[in-house]
């Protein structure tokens, strides 16, 4: 796979902040009350239950990354190492899902920005849009500079949260720990696992990556591990100064757990972290999403233009429009977030598993990566994390067909498009993988 013009201006932090920042969006201000209110306070520990199988995850993205560091690796690995016809689909179903992701960043960003100054919705996320668009014209550094001051910001919101709040903690609102048994602490994790998914996301700019070997691994696993402890932190303080039936009936738990001990300033301060939080997520996804569509146009599977690379700025600025032009044509999308969340979610889940697939695969047919690799865990463990890893991705994609069908259907449909596209398209000497 050819990165002709792009430029190593990602470093270690900016790794852990597109990982992080991609991560922490939108499930922290709205996944902590439904849990609460299906496990009590044994919802802290529903967060490390739901963190186990990204931490499988990640294992495999950590040695692929340390191993074959690429830009669109959600499309070049499935290709390379298992099948290009994989590759594709993978990469097309994800069309769909960023395509819902930015729309649901968008939309919750502009409904917190409503809660201080009255914005018209659509024109509000068509605002937001170009301004992530902007943000990442100019640069992966500028972008990847732009996350890191963003997630510095936001851990300095959090902190804020939760050192504040301690004080306000009441140790009888733990009391007991499993109001609905450990039934109800299992049943809460699947809500909570929307909280890890991205936390890999650097690698899909692997070639744009300082010292790549040594940074994606490291990074991931500083991600990972941050991430836990701030979700962790977060849902602590918020049980403890509400308790878990207050905390499972609000539609803001964040905000309302910071009212009780913040005041009036609950609501800039929280708006703020959210306005941050969400914006993050959305410079990231221009930022990797925009990688898949080049490495897709170099491999020729879509239009070559979208693997252009500019002359002067060093982005894939073909693929940068492209993005926006799909995160302006999502406004058409229902405006219905279980609708959303679930089309963003299952390609996802397919992609996870896919990778984990391909990790197993590269440790016992490509002797001469694995030992290239930075981080490299025994052969075994490679197979073993990989395996369990899309074991559990599988699993997961069918938790959601009760919640709402019409997703599992729109992307059928989207599957079936592309089927008749990969196949039906003119044969091309395609850029090497």
């Amino acid at each position: 796979m050819r990165h002709d013009g792009l430029r190593k201006g990602i470093g270690l932090w900016g790794v852990v902040s597109l990982g992080l920042g991609t991560a922490v969006g939108v499930s922290i201000f709205s996944g902590i009350a439904p849990a609460a209110a299906l496990a009590g306070p044994a919802m802290l520990i529903s967060v490390m239950v739901a963190a186990l199988p990204m931490y499988l995850i990640a294992v495999s993205y950590a040695f692929l990354g340390s191993a074959d560091p690429v830009s669109g690796a959600s499309f070049v690995w499935p290709s390379r190492y298992l099948h290009p016809a994989l590759g594709f689909f993978i990469a097309w179903m994800r069309i769909v899902a960023n395509m819902g992701a930015m729309v649901v960043l968008a939309l919750v960003l502009t409904r917190y920005i409503a809660m201080v100054v009255p914005v018209p919705v659509k024109p509000a996320m068509f605002v937001v849009l170009l301004l992530a668009l902007i943000a990442n014209l100019f640069g992966v550094r500028t972008a990847a500079r732009s996350q890191t001051v963003m997630i510095g910001l936001l851990v300095l919101l959090f902190t804020g949260f939760v050192v504040w709040g301690a004080g306000a903690v009441e140790a009888v609102r733990f009391d007991p720990l499993f109001p609905e048994g450990v039934s109800g602490m299992l049943a809460a994790a699947p809500l909570l696992m929307g909280l890890f998914f991205g936390i890999e996301a650097a690698t899909e700019a692997g070639a744009e990556v300082a010292e790549s070997r040594r940074s994606i691994p490291l990074g991931i696993a500083l991600s990972i591990g941050s991430a836990t402890l701030l979700y962790l932190a977060v849902a602590f303080v918020a049980l403890g100064v509400m308790g878990s039936p207050a905390l499972g009936a609000s539609e803001a738990p964040i905000l309302d757990a910071a009212q009780v001990f913040m005041g009036p300033a609950a609501v800039p301060v929280i708006v703020l972290a959210a306005v941050v939080a969400i914006g993050t997520s959305l410079n990231a996804i221009f930022t990797l999403f925009s990688r898949s569509l080049m490495a897709m146009g170099q491999a020729g599977v879509l239009p070559r233009a979208l693997g252009r690379v500019h002359p002067r700025w060093h982005v894939p600025h073909c693929a940068l429009f492209a993005v926006f032009a799909l995160g302006c044509l999502g406004l058409l999308l229902p405006m219905e977030l279980t609708f959303l969340f679930l089309a963003v979610n299952i390609p996802n889940l397919v992609k996870y598993g896919s990778i984990c697939l391909a990790a197993a695969k590269v440790a016992t047919h490509r002797p001469e990566l694995y030992e290239q690799a930075a981080f490299r865990p025994s052969r075994g463990k490679v197979v073993a994390f990989g395996r369990a890893g899309a074991i559990c991705a599988a699993a997961l994609i069918f938790t959601g067909l009760e919640a709402d069908w019409r997703p599992y259907v729109l992307l059928v449909a989207w599957g079936a498009i592309g089927a008749a596209y990969y196949w039906l398209r003119p044969v091309r000497r395609s850029a090497r993988l």
